[in-house]
């Protein structure tokens, strides 16, 4: 199987990795606007060869990890290039804008909307992980646009790769990933920001950091270049997030102001019942 990743960063070469391991007959070709990332993920051996887009013909997939801006406007191209049994798929964490992109395209058949909820604050070839998509769960959006055969094509790959799948419209896929991911890397974003301004009058502020705060900005570190255009694709439900959350955060400010701790406590210990949500555990059952 010819496979073909566009974006050797951490989501295309994780996908990279994967694939050697469990189909090792495939070759993978790398495609890339960086010319150094091809070279360094020719050296970690994340792919065979550097190819171009007019080398698509060939593809029997083709995996599209770029940011969501580049990607709303090279995704036409790719489907462009490819042959008719090509399955191309792509990773980005906003769907309604693409799929609208590419609802009038004469090869929507072979496009799979695909969200992988998985990945690092890194960023580059070498932020590549073997197992990065093991027991995460892979969004697909309007899969009935796609022909049956390479959905079949996809699935396979996401099965042996032990990914969860679930289906679910562009519309809600947006508004749900706004509130569990959108909102978690502007939170750590602005915490950050919040701890970098009193540092430059308190130097020993870092010092203090223990692995609560560490852990909190983790995803501070992460590309300002890929999520930047998340954020603009994903204004309406970013927003609607983000006045929920000012609204609890001002309430607690609140409660700290009028003395209401026993409030304080309530919240939080509520706020607890998360531990029961993420081990998968509904509310009703505790």
């Amino acid at each position: 199987m010819n496979v073909f990743i566009v974006g050797i960063g951490l989501i295309g070469g994780s996908f990279a990795r994967d694939i050697k391991r469990i189909s090792a007959e495939s070759k993978i070709y790398g495609i890339d606007a960086n010319a150094k990332h091809l070279d360094e993920a020719l050296a970690l051996n994340l792919i065979d060869a550097q190819a171009t887009y007019e080398d698509l013909n060939i593809a029997d997939m083709v995996i599209v990890a770029i940011p969501v801006d580049v990607l709303v406007a090279e995704l036409p191209l790719i489907l462009d290039a490819v042959n008719d049994n090509c399955v191309v798929f792509d990773g980005g964490s906003t769907k309604k804008l693409i799929c609208q992109q590419l609802e009038d395209h004469p090869k929507r058949r072979n496009y799979l909307a695909c969200h992988p909820i998985a990945g690092t604050e890194f960023s580059g070839p070498s932020a590549a992980i073997e197992g990065l998509y093991e027991g995460k769960t892979n969004i697909i959006c309007e899969v009935e646009k796609t022909a049956f055969k390479l959905q079949e094509k996809a699935l396979e790959l996401f099965q042996k790769m032990g990914m969860r799948i679930r289906y679910m419209n562009p519309e809600a896929h947006d508004k749900h990933i706004a509130y569990v991911s959108h909102l978690s890397h502007i939170s750590s974003f602005m915490l950050g920001k919040t701890v970098i301004e009193k540092e430059k009058n308190e130097r020993d502020i870092f010092d203090m950091a223990g692995s609560g705060f560490e852990s909190t900005v983790r995803l501070a570190k992460s590309s300002p270049a890929m999520w930047a255009p998340i954020f603009k694709q994903n204004k309406a439900n970013v927003v609607e997030t983000l006045e929920e959350y000012i609204q609890n955060l001002e309430a607690f400010k609140q409660m700290l102001v009028n003395d209401d701790f026993e409030g304080i406590y309530n919240e939080m210990n509520e706020t607890n019942n998360i531990k029961e949500i993420l081990n998968g555990i509904p509310l009703n059952k505790k």
